[in-house]
């Protein structure tokens, strides 16, 4: 099997699977969309897709239905499971990618008619209601009055997600080589103790390294990122069994305490 080919966005760049489509950034929607406040639309992507990093004129609220979003901002890298969107605020440069069979969602704010505010990105709860109203902002036999109307109940509902799905990259030339390696591989088992002697400095100093850059130990990191990509092969059909043997736990049980911990559900809730 060949090595997958990475993006250009330095230390975190993500696996990119095979047949993976590229395609670069666009400054979506065209046009001016006055007088609306928002413009809705949706795509069907049958195959893995990646976008080069970009940005956006308006504010974006983007959703996934039957597969993954990822989504890396800065040193952070989103993944965002089914009933949950990512907004990105306008002009914030980001990069994203869905798994195969993934129908995406874009919503986009016109800025100065958008009365909810978010300081940066934000996770945000997609309720049936809120996925409603903006596909029917994505028709087209809505009159002013009807758009009116629904544009005013999506700012009543839209809310931030009550957790966050971002995994802070190290991005710290003394532990670069351990964050790739699990990047590479998050089954990796190889513990402080190993790390320390293969790149001969001090467990001190990788777990100072760890705390500086991330704000986690060493172990609470390669479990963040572990349970983020559970999150990815959950919400693309694989198993909880199968999910767990592939990042290394001993067992499905231990599996299943460590993803509740980070993700405040169960596992089986995504598969």
């Amino acid at each position: 099997m060949s090595a997958p080919d990475r993006d250009d966005l330095g230390l975190g760049t993500w696996r990119r699977d095979s047949g993976t489509v590229v395609r670069r950034g666009g400054s979506w929607p065209v046009g001016d969309p006055a007088p609306l406040a928002i413009v809705s639309e949706s795509e069907r992507h049958a195959v893995p897709t990646e976008w080069t990093p970009h940005t956006h004129p308006m504010h974006e609220l983007v959703w996934a239905r039957g597969g993954t979003l990822t989504s890396r901002i800065g040193n952070q890298i989103f993944t965002v499971p089914p009933g949950y969107g990512m907004w990105l605020p306008a002009g914030i440069v980001h990069g994203g990618r869905v798994t195969a069979d993934t129908e995406l969602f874009f919503a986009f704010f016109a800025p100065e008619r958008t009365p909810t505010e978010f300081s940066g990105p934000t996770p945000i709860t997609i309720t049936p209601l809120l996925d409603s109203l903006l596909v029917r902002l994505a028709g087209t036999g809505l009159d002013d009055g009807a758009r009116a109307r629904t544009e005013a109940v999506v700012f009543d509902v839209l809310e931030a997600a009550d957790r966050r799905f971002a995994l802070e990259l190290p991005g710290d030339r003394r532990i670069d080589v351990i964050a790739e390696a699990l990047l590479d591989d998050p089954s990796d088992a190889r513990g402080l103790t190993e790390w320390a002697a293969q790149l001969r400095v001090s467990d001190r100093t990788i777990t100072r390294a760890f705390r500086e850059s991330t704000g986690l130990s060493f172990a609470q990191w390669r479990q963040a990122l572990r349970i983020h990509e559970a999150v990815a092969l959950l919400s693309a059909g694989a198993d909880v069994q199968g999910v767990s043997a592939r990042l290394g736990y001993a067992h499905p049980s231990t599996f299943i305490a460590a993803f509740r911990r980070v993700m405040k559900v169960t596992p089986g809730s995504l598969s």
